[in-house]
């Protein structure tokens, strides 16, 4: 059965993680995706080798792509990728702000040449604006867009321990693709998308921005709490493990109160009755959970919880992940053997998908080049 982008071609100029995430979807839905990679290859093949010699991040985000290395500053291979781009549906590129145009593959010009095709300019801060210039990388991006600010302990802000500004930026860019897709069907013409890191953060962030807005403050930095719901965090019983727990409605604070905490007092108590009560309370409210919660093992208090139907979790390393009953795992082949990764989240009924190989450096240069030479 052939996969949903059989067919598609997606030529992408592309490095580090944000594009590089997009395209390896696309890949993974069936689209051919030709790598072009500097001489020196993609910079996110040498961000580390813990993954058997490999890099964990190239391999997470480049299986199932062809790689050719070209130095687009060469007029012949320049000329090599204005034909590769001629015959594409998705021309996709993240390099440095205007370094894509000023090589001669300004975005507004490629569609220009053919129409049909759909264009991704992937950036820091987009394509206007005081930042436009400004490079951006995943760090830089959850310290400009606030996203550190509210993440962490009380003491200090955190950066969150993956790269989510760059994932964000490639999903959406992956879903404003697959829009562009399905409308050049009843169009049959391509259009231009720009996605940047920040917009994609910004985005993510709407909720602490209208509580800055409509409140005149940001929501706190909790660590293993929600800052605005209450009971909703991580909690010690007796031997001293966490268990988190999540209460989203009244009726569940109502069944913790009297099946868990065995405090049927407590349901009604002006000082927790509603959830904006709960947290203007927070403090005391976890003296009353911490009581109960100390007295009684991991399994008593889970047992409790079940029961009651209440949501919880472990508070897991990620050693934890590794052995988790949930996780999914796949194989992908790489030039240094084969790597177990994390399965793709969607599961399609009826199928048993697989991953593509991941590509060595300029793997595929030769074929393409002979696939694309100029036979003028």
């Amino acid at each position: 059965m052939a996969l949903p982008l059989h067919g598609v071609l997606v030529i992408a100029l592309e490095q580090a993680v944000a594009a590089p995430f997009c395209t390896s979807r696309l890949a993974d839905a069936g689209a051919r995706v030709i790598k072009i990679e500097r001489p020196e290859g993609d910079f996110a093949r040498d961000y580390d080798a813990v993954a058997a010699g490999e890099s964990a991040y190239f391999v997470w985000v480049n299986r199932g792509k062809e790689s050719i290395c070209l130095d687009i500053k060469s007029a012949d291979d320049a000329q090599l990728l204005q034909r590769m781009v001629q015959q594409a549906d998705v021309f996709i590129q993240n390099l440095a702000p205007g370094a894509a145009a000023r090589a001669g593959f300004d975005s507004t010009q490629l569609r220009s040449a053919n129409p049909q095709l759909i264009t991704v300019d992937i950036t820091g801060y987009g394509d206007s604006g005081p930042y436009r210039e400004m490079k951006a990388y995943d760090l830089l991006v959850q310290c400009e867009s606030g996203l550190a600010s509210i993440t962490g302990a009380p003491q200090q802000p955190g950066r969150v321990g993956v790269s989510v500004c760059d994932i964000a930026c490639g999903m959406f860019a992956h879903a404003g693709i697959l829009e562009a897709l399905l409308e050049r069907q009843q169009t049959g013409l391509g259009k231009g998308l720009s996605v940047s890191l920040f917009d994609a953060l910004a985005d993510w962030m709407t909720v602490p921005l209208l509580y800055q807005e409509h409140t005149g403050e940001a929501p706190p930095r909790v660590g293993l709490r929600h800052p605005s719901i209450t009971p909703y965090g991580a909690y010690a019983c007796s031997g001293g493990e966490l268990v988190v727990i999540a209460i989203q409605n009244e009726r569940e604070w109502t069944s913790f109160c009297e099946q868990v905490l065995q405090r049927p007092d407590l349901v009604a108590d002006p000082r927790y009755c509603t959830n904006v009560a709960r947290c203007a309370n927070r403090s005391v409210l976890d003296d009353e959970i911490n009581s109960v919660f100390a007295r009684l093992s991991r399994t008593a208090l889970t047992q409790r919880l079940q029961q009651a139907s209440i949501a919880f979790g472990a508070v897991n390393a990620v050693a934890d992940l590794a052995q988790h009953p949930q996780l999914r795992r796949t194989q992908v082949a790489t030039a240094s053997g084969p790597i177990e990764l994390v399965a793709p989240p969607v599961r399609v009924a009826g199928e048993q998908g697989s991953l593509r190989p991941v590509p060595a450096l300029g793997e595929h240069s030769a074929a393409i080049r002979r696939e694309y030479r100029d036979d003028t």
